[in-house]
């Protein structure tokens, strides 16, 4: 019996890794931002704390909202895209078993064998085939709306717990020193692992994403000791 050989490629988590790491990067950089842009402008510890949970909350609804709509609007694409594959293959066949014949052979096959397995996968499932190898669509890539905003939600909100917990903790006047050690070790941390997993340069990663949160928070930090309010 033939057993099928299956592979394992790092492209193979690309997808759903950049998903979860950008929304916890976000999750991170945005409310350990508004943390010390609010703890610059000498707010109470109080007034930092609430500010941060309305930011986790506001960011997590963000992320969700967006990512919904993008992937609905993905969605709707591919539905859109289905519906005139269906037609076309209903109404013109012989020219869509063609095209699909020269879509093989453009990747390689001999015509008389690429019109072999353009008929045979169209006898076997002609939307599937066309689906797949003219408009680039599998299962596994299809949009699901609901899905992307629940995990951009969800990890937004585990990144923007990191620096909350450092709130509560920290003691008021080393606030902003540990909210800036955390948060750029956290999402060192995040960097690193990414690039890893996927298969890149740890130290480019680790670096990469320190560098622009480091001025994402210095550029908050800075706007709250201009416009905030005497100690």
């Amino acid at each position: 019996m033939f057993k099928r050989h299956r592979e394992f490629h790092k492209l193979d988590n690309v997808g759903w890794l950049r998903a979860a790491v950008l929304g916890a990067n976000d999750g991170i950089v945005s409310t350990s931002s508004l943390i010390l842009g609010v703890a610059a402008s000498h707010a109470t510890h109080q007034s930092i704390l609430i500010a941060g949970v309305a930011g986790l909350v506001a960011g997590a609804m963000s992320m969700a909202t967006g990512e919904y709509v993008s992937v609905q609007s993905q969605a709707d694409t591919e539905s859109a895209a289905l519906e005139k594959e269906r037609t076309e293959l209903r109404e013109n066949p012989k020219g869509e078993h063609h095209e699909l014949a020269h879509i093989y052979v453009e990747r390689g096959l001999e015509p008389a064998l690429a019109d072999q397995v353009a008929t045979s996968l169209m006898a076997h499932d002609a939307l599937a085939a066309h689906s797949k190898d003219e408009l680039g669509l599998t299962d596994a890539m299809s949009a699901k709306p609901l899905q992307a905003a629940f995990a951009s939600a969800l990890s937004f909100a585990i990144g923007a717990v990191l620096p909350m917990l450092v709130v509560v903790l920290a003691p008021h006047e080393k606030l902003i020193a540990v909210t800036v050690v955390t948060s750029l070790l956290f999402l060192a941390f995040l960097g690193g692992l990414a690039a890893k997993v996927g298969g890149a340069s740890v130290r480019k990663g680790v670096v990469r994403v320190a560098f622009w949160s480091a001025l994402s928070m210095a550029a908050a930090s800075g706007i709250g000791a201009i416009f905030g309010t005497v100690a």
